[in-house]
């Protein structure tokens, strides 16, 4: 009526009791030696810094010294960047002010004064 078959219990040799059906598969021994294959897969350090010092042996020491200041670096040379094009933008707009205030204050001397800023600013672009 029923096709389970009882549950078959050994003892090792050290004396204890388990279950036969989870013990380890018995392997024939083999005519030579056991070559086992490792494959070894790095991926190459991302940043050049980090090349330079790992191929020259420097040490972790670099290479966290690259990883840090390179992004550290590209910030702040970005800010400065930023800095200049807005100082270079202010004094756009003040000389724009300054060409405006002589013209519209300072009559025929002050259009004339303006022709001659307008000329001089042309010349050195």
């Amino acid at each position: 009526m029923s096709n389970i078959e009882p549950v078959r219990i050994v003892q090792l040799p050290d004396g204890t009791y388990t279950y036969a059906d989870h013990l380890p598969a018995i392997q024939a021994p083999t005519a030579g030696p056991q070559v086992v294959h490792q494959h070894i897969h790095q991926a190459p350090p991302d940043r050049t810094v980090q090349r330079i010092a790992l191929g020259s042996g420097i040490g972790a020491g670099t290479v966290a010294a690259g990883v840090y200041f390179g992004p550290l670096l590209v910030g702040a040379l970005a800010a400065i960047a930023a800095n200049l094009a807005l100082l270079a933008f202010l004094a756009a707009v003040l000389a724009w002010g300054v060409v405006s205030v002589v013209k519209s204050i300072g009559g025929t001397d002050g259009k004339a004064a303006a022709k001659t800023l307008a000329k001089t600013r042309k010349r050195r672009r």
